[in-house]
């Protein structure tokens, strides 16, 4: 996850990254973002290229994989 926004309003762009490569330093691709501060829907994530990259061996941190389980748990009744 790459932070941007302002002081006291954090915002998250959820990306690919080289795993030798800063926080917010270079990344592969943006595959979503996260809004901590709105209430209800603040993670969009493109399951489908999230899929993809963990096929091609991403390992993605704890909170992603919180992230990508909880999108995929609603996608699927649906």
């Amino acid at each position: 996850m790459k932070r941007v926004g302002a002081k006291n309003a954090p915002y998250f762009r959820i990306v690919v990254a080289d795993g030798r490569s800063p926080r917010d330093g270079k990344f592969i691709e943006e595959i979503g973002t996260y809004q901590p501060m709105k209430k209800g829907d603040n993670v969009k994530v493109d399951l489908e290229r999230a899929n993809y990259w963990i096929s091609k061996g991403a390992q993605p941190s704890d909170t992603v994989s919180s992230f990508l389980k909880k999108i995929s748990k609603a996608a699927v009744p649906a």
